[in-house]
């Protein structure tokens, strides 16, 4: 984790590394505010170092080497609220904010920083693509909080999908990634792995960019993440009249809150989404808590596979170890 390390100053380094010790793969997020405690968060909660308070001199340091001395370089990022770093992490800024005719131009006094450490988890999705599956790959949505583990599954389905699955060959994947979290590019290149037929248009406004995508690389399954506006919407039922199947996210608790929402509303009433899966939440990231098809009947059974075995099966309704939830 020497892309982490590097931001800090050399005296605090040793600090960190011994807070956190052989419990990178359970850290979430560090977060560092000027002249208060560092703070870690782990998938088991919250731990401070009460002694390490960063200074003025300290968040300098640790703005430059983010931007590589050139705020100026990163205006676009700035602008956004966050900076990509090497290896897909990615540190969330906060301060005074320029404004000009209503709209933010820059953050100019960066005083928070929010290091949310990307997490690549080979593997993690291999016991539900069978329920992605059925005669085809269906249009899904994932919907958690934030911190659920929605971002990290959906990058290993691109994978799966673009590497080809079972008896299935590998998919075109076109992934517009807004917030470059699902690629993490740097200067173009993804960080993650997502497989050997996936083309990412990166820092894209998701409305604009699913039309851009279907035009210039004509993929067969296209992602996005965090969806929720009307253009979001009306984007995504272009795309799917466009012969696409669509993956996405969404941030939310459960079904029945989620048909609350004039956005999403007329998309659940068509039954555009064949699976709608929910996650468990923030106290168990990456956990699913339910698998809906269209007519909102659960799915789900705990997963026999081990946890990087792919399951056999080419489809729900015919997988044998799955009688039960047959769908017709």
């Amino acid at each position: 984790m020497q892309e982490i390390l590097r931001l800090f100053p050399v005296e605090i380094q040793a600090d960190v590394i011994k807070k956190i010790g052989n419990r990178w793969d359970m850290l979430q997020e560090i977060r560092v505010r000027l002249n208060q405690p560092l703070e870690f968060i782990f998938d088991h909660g919250i731990e401070w170092i009460s002694s390490v308070r960063p200074n003025k001199k300290d968040n300098i340091f640790m703005i430059n080497q983010l931007s590589e001395f050139s705020l100026y370089r990163m205006e676009d990022e700035l602008r956004e609220g966050y900076i990509t770093i090497e290896g897909g992490h990615r540190v969330g800024i906060a301060g005074k904010v320029n404004t000009t005719n209503g709209s933010v131009k820059a953050i100019q006094y960066i005083t928070f920083l929010n290091i949310r450490i990307a997490k690549e988890k080979i593997g993690v999705a291999n016991p539900i693509i069978p329920y992605l599956y059925e005669n085809g790959f269906v249009n899904t949505l994932f919907v958690g909080s934030p911190q659920s583990g929605k971002t990290t599954l959906i990058r290993d389905v691109i994978r799966i999908i673009s590497s080809g699955w079972n008896h299935i060959g590998p998919k075109k994947v076109g992934v517009v990634d807004e917030r470059s979290e699902i690629a993490a590019c740097l200067n173009g290149i993804p960080q993650h792995n997502l497989g050997k037929r996936t083309d990412v248009l990166d820092a894209c406004p998701k409305a604009e960019g699913m039309m851009m995508m279907i035009r210039s690389m004509s993929p067969e399954i296209l992602v996005v993440d965090e969806i929720g506006t009307e253009k979001d919407v009306q984007a995504l039922t272009n795309a799917i009249n466009a012969g696409v199947t669509i993956i996405c996210t969404m941030h939310g608790q459960s079904l029945d809150e989620l048909k609350k929402r004039p956005s999403i509303k007329p998309l659940l009433e068509k039954k555009v989404f064949q699976r709608i899966i929910l996650l468990k939440g923030q106290s168990s990231p990456g956990t699913i808590e339910k698998i809906y098809n269209e007519n909102e009947k659960n799915l789900y059974q705990k997963s026999r596979c081990l946890p990087n075995e792919v399951d056999r099966g080419t489809a729900v309704h015919q997988r044998d170890n799955m009688a039960r939830i047959r769908v017709e």
